[in-house]
Order: structure tokens, then sequence, then C-alpha cells
């Protein structure tokens, strides 16, 4: 019997002993098996071809458990407030961001700019409606209804690319994507916050164009020019700024948890509810739109992923920077991990399908 399989039997004898103390009404005391459950599980995984990719969303569930349970531990360290470090680690993982991409990302707007103005406007009219009609109508209060648009506002995340890349889709449009509605976020985002949020919170449009330029431009910059002249030359940085920018975003969606733990026990369940029907709207909606200018299979596919996938820690730390994280950032901290498992199912799903790529050369006698 492997190490992997041993886990899986830890893993559901924790949950078992869990939710005996959860139902008896023993919640408190089931926090130590909750977390053991999670964190067994995230490595039982690491024994499973299929699993692998629900690896690390699975030891997110851990340590936002962790922080429900104990959220003293993740506010402060003495007189160090922990929260500090959100606006920093953006930073690090935006600049992390900017050295996996290169200047060519952005030729992909001359080779293909059909996909990427569909793309891209879809992006930025799909997400912030279905993200302002959910806050209209999830009855919360203000502040956390302004992070469901503020989510939604914001531009591709970067683990849209991985997903295309696995979902057969077309990779180089998907980095296209992604680069441009990145670099619009600091003129797009505030604008549409104060178009959409304004009823909401208080939305100061020039500052938050500030904080966005300081968070993604600079160090995507930054990157974009180590990139080009360190390429391939520092491979220690190549293996480290992945398990960086995946480290950096616990830490943020953790303090974040621990921050905004009454709001989330309150309405915790509404808001995940919530998150998931903007997040699968987003796919079904981009699909279609890609479907609606007859784009290729792999470009819809490319088009669903890239709308219903968000930078949620840009979003966090615009949360941060409005000095709202334990309201607004709450709805950006649950669709982070979110997103991972959908998309992650929704790549799994299309691997096993055909593109049909073949029949569209045919039909139309031209490559896209």
């Amino acid at each position: 019997m492997n190490i992997y399989k041993l886990l899986s039997g830890v893993a559901a004898v924790c949950l078992l002993i869990a939710l005996y103390l959860a139902f008896t009404g023993s919640l408190p005391s089931a926090g130590p098996f909750f977390i053991a459950f999670f964190l067994s599980l995230a490595i039982s995984f690491r024994g499973y071809e299929k699993l692998k990719g629900f690896t690390y969303t699975t030891v997110i569930f851990a340590a936002v458990t962790t922080a429900l349970y104990y959220p003293q531990h993740f506010l402060t360290v003495g007189e160090f407030k922990l929260s500090t470090l959100i606006t920093p680690l953006i930073q690090i993982i935006m600049f992390g961001m900017g050295t996996s991409m290169s200047f060519g990302d952005f030729v992909g707007v001359v080779k293909m700019p059909k996909g990427v103005l569909i793309g891209v406007v879809s992006h930025f009219i799909i997400m912030p409606t279905i993200g302002y009609t959910l806050a209209n109508i999830s009855g919360f209060p203000p502040e956390i209804a302004a992070g469901i648009i503020l989510i939604g506002c914001s531009p591709n995340g970067m683990a849209s690319n991985v997903i295309s890349y696995l979902a057969k889709a077309n990779l180089a449009l998907s980095i296209t994507i992604t680069a441009i509605s990145t670099m619009l976020a600091p003129l797009v985002t505030p604008v549409l916050m104060s178009l959409l949020a304004g009823a909401f919170v208080q939305i100061d449009t020039l500052h938050m164009m500030w904080d966005i330029i300081k968070m993604v431009i600079i160090p995507i910059g930054a990157g974009l020019v180590f990139n080009k002249l360190f390429s391939g030359k520092v491979k220690w940085l190549d293996a480290a700024m992945p398990l960086v920018s995946m480290g950096g975003i616990a830490f943020i969606i953790v303090i974040i948890t621990a921050a905004g733990r009454d709001s989330l026990l309150s309405i915790g369940p509404a808001l995940l509810l919530l998150v998931l029907i903007h997040n699968l709207s987003g796919y079904t909606l981009g699909y279609w739109s890609g479907r609606l200018f007859r784009m290729s299979e792999r470009d819809c596919r490319t088009i669903a992923i890239e709308v219903g996938m968000q930078n949620g820690g840009l979003a966090s730390g615009i949360a941060k920077e409005m000095g709202k994280m334990a309201t607004v950032g709450l709805a950006p901290a649950i669709f982070g991990p979110l997103m991972n498992i959908t998309g992650s199912i929704l790549a799994s799903w299309w691997q096993g399908k055909p593109t049909g790529d073949e029949e569209t050369y045919v039909e139309t006698g031209r490559a896209h």
C-alpha cells in the first residue's frame, strides 16, 4: 500500500471525525480534523495523475480553514500587521507574470485581432455586468456586494493560460488576451468600478488607477525587461517564481479570510454560491460570444476561459488599498480558489473532446 493511498484513508477518517463533531455540537473541536483532512487529501492527490492539478487548491482550503478557526494568528505578528504584505506580494507575483511573458505576446494583437478584440471586450462587458446584477440581488451589506463587482471588473488571471493549454484551446490567443486586459486594467477597472460600484461604496477613481499601475504595470514592465535581458540565464528564478506566486496568493487569501472571518461565517455559503454563478456564467457567455462571431471551437474555448477567470490577487490588492480588505476583499478571496477548481474540471472535460479544427479548415479553406 503506497503512501498516497494511506493518506487518502487518513483524509477519510479525519473527515468522518470532523463531521461527527460538527453534527454533535462540537464544531470548534472539529477544526484540527478539517485541517488534517484537507492537508492529507492534498498530498494524496499527488499520487494520482488526474488529481494532481487539485493539490494547490486543496492546500488553499486547508489554509482557509486554519484562518477561520485560528484568525488571531493571521492578523498581526507583534505590532506588525500582516495585511501590510499584500501589496508587495502582488507586486512580486506580477513581476513573476512579467518574467514569464515577452514583448512578442503583444504582437498577437496584430496576428489575431478579431479573437483578441472579442476576448477583451467580452471580458470587460460580461463579467462586470454579471457582477453588478449579482451584487444588486444579493442583499449583502454594500461593501461585500461591491467586492462581487470588483472581481468582475478585474482583468484576466494568469491561471487562464494554464487552463487554456490543458483544454486544448488557443494558448497564443489566451496569453495575448491576458496581456492586453492586464495592461488595460489601470484605466478600465477604476472606470467600471466608479460606474457600477459607486452606489455601494465610495470609489476614488484616480487613486485606484495609481494603485493598479503600482501593483501591475510597473512590476510587469520590470519583469518584461528582466526577461528580455536575462531570459534563460537565471534558471533558479524561473523555477522559483511559480512557487512564489502560489505561496503569495495563498498567503493573501489567508489574511483576508482571517480579517473577514465574522462576515464569512454569516454569509459564506450565499457568497460562495453567487461567486460560483458569476464564474460559471463567465465561461458560458464567453463561449457563446465566440460562437456568435463564428470563431473556431479552439478560440471559443479560449474566450470562455479568458472571460470566466479573473485576477483575484489584484482584486484583493485593490480592496486592501481601499482600506476595505475584510469586506470588499471577500468575494475576490473566494473567487480565486473556486475558479481553479471549475477551470480544472472544464479543462478535463474539454481535453477529451476534439476541437473540430480539421472540419473548420475544410469548410473555410483557411487556418484560424
